[in-house]
């Protein structure tokens, strides 16, 4: 049943707004569901929803630039909270290599792996990590992304570290998307510190981090609490000094083995906890507790055939938020498709397409702390969204593959492919 969504009250409409976009079904995604509005309209002043709801009841704006769709629906932008966009090279050729019998640590002893994505993205000017980010982020773009979130984590040293940052600052303001910057110095322990762990995690904390919040280079701080790469009580010390700085944080947590990582990040108010194959009851409870949203990654899931699922029961017992996202990398999900887990989401996780589309909106907002301004249609939230020519919402789940034909529009303005 179809559930409109109603103005605050006549006295608050207001008088006048810059565009109407009416004539197609609402998927306004407000508390996680559909919330279908039929034949709705939205109202847009300033780049901002200033009104929603039945297209019958849309107050007459004059002077307004209208815009009528010929049926379809009309979603939120979608949201990316999960990627590593910014690298140097690819691993194309290990992909390959893997494929054909040869096994990770004969790469990683040859030079491969991380490390070589290391090497690349550091010997890298700005301008060629700019023009190959460039290249990855366009197809994420094509398909609806209006918010993504760009993660550091292959410099490994405080200049690399930076120029990767700078890298997804400028992204920022050369495209119209909106991009949320996340220092993951804390992703890989450096060759140059081999055998010293705990160095390098001062390195990050005493360091790396004051510039980057001087600098404001960095919107959270992320961390991988893993077996082979770091430990809860350095993941603790990375998060302390980030909090000392007034930045929040996320982690990378449970992709391999649990070391309850995910309920450190609860304990930290973290923003959230991503992968989370084998996060465990208690572990939900806590980030159910402290609002830390599970961010499910299912390319990489798919990428390394793993057979351990998220506990993604749990998840919902708990009424923990779940988000999806590309987890784009060049060593494990070289994903450039947000739609694609969209499917991979419910047919390898189980999610349902309304959860899995929620990932992508509402919660996939709230995992980078922008659940105020972003992630459903509603009066207040940023013009974000997206006309697709398409029956149901489900058929966003259900094509695999190829680009569906959409109308992107980004502050309330169909967008382009640079500003201005």
């Amino acid at each position: 049943m179809p559930v409109a969504i109603s103005p605050s009250s006549s006295s608050e409409v207001p008088s006048r707004c810059d565009s109407v976009w009416r004539g197609a079904t609402l998927v306004t995604m407000q508390n996680g569901h559909y919330n279908l509005i039929e034949n709705g309209a939205i109202a847009v002043t300033g780049g901002k929803i200033v009104w929603v709801g039945l297209a019958a009841d849309c107050p007459d704006f004059a002077g307004a630039t209208q815009h009528e769709f010929d049926g379809g629906i009309i979603t939120p932008g979608f949201v990316d909270c999960h990627t590593h966009l910014v690298f140097g090279g690819d691993r194309s050729a290990e992909f390959e290599q893997r494929l054909n019998g040869v096994s990770y640590a004969d790469i990683a002893a040859a030079g491969g792996g991380i490390l070589s994505t290391v090497n690349a993205t550091r010997e890298a000017t700005e301008g060629e990590l700019l023009t190959q980010a460039l290249f990855r982020l366009q197809p994420l773009l094509a398909e609806g992304v209006t918010c993504v979130e760009i993660k550091s984590g292959y410099g490994l040293s405080v200049e690399s570290e930076l120029k990767m940052l700078r890298v997804i600052r400028q992204l920022g303001v050369m495209l119209s998307v909106e991009v949320k910057s996340t220092c993951l110095a804390a992703h890989a322990l450096p060759p140059e510190f081999k055998g010293h762990a705990d160095d390098y995690i001062d390195l990050i904390c005493d360091t790396l981090l004051p510039v980057v919040a001087s600098e404001n280079l960095a919107d959270a701080v992320d961390a991988f609490c893993e077996h082979l790469a770091f430990s809860p009580a350095q993941v603790e010390r990375v998060f302390n000094a980030a909090e000392a700085l007034g930045l929040p944080v996320k982690l990378h947590a449970e992709q391999l083995s649990s070391l309850h990582g995910s309920a450190l990040a609860a304990q930290h108010h973290a923003l959230s906890a991503d992968h989370l194959e084998y996060a465990t009851a208690e572990d939900a409870q806590a980030m159910a507790a402290s609002g830390t949203v599970a961010v499910l990654l299912p390319g990489a899931y798919y990428l390394l055939r793993e057979t351990q699922c998220p506990p993604v029961d749990e998840f919902r017992k708990h009424q923990v938020p779940i988000a999806l996202a590309s987890d784009a990398n060049p060593g494990t999900s070289p994903a450039l498709s947000l739609r694609l887990m969209l499917n991979m989401g419910c047919t390898l996780f189980r999610l349902t397409p309304e959860e899995a589309l929620a990932g992508i909106t509402c919660h996939g907002a709230r995992a980078l702390g922008l659940q105020e301004t972003h992630g459903t249609l509603e009066i207040g939230k940023v013009a974000d969204f997206i006309h697709w020519p398409l029956s149901r919402p489900a058929e966003l789940v259900y094509w695999l593959g190829g680009q569906l034909p959409c109308t992107v529009v980004f502050r309330g303005e169909v967008r382009g492919e640079s500003r201005s």
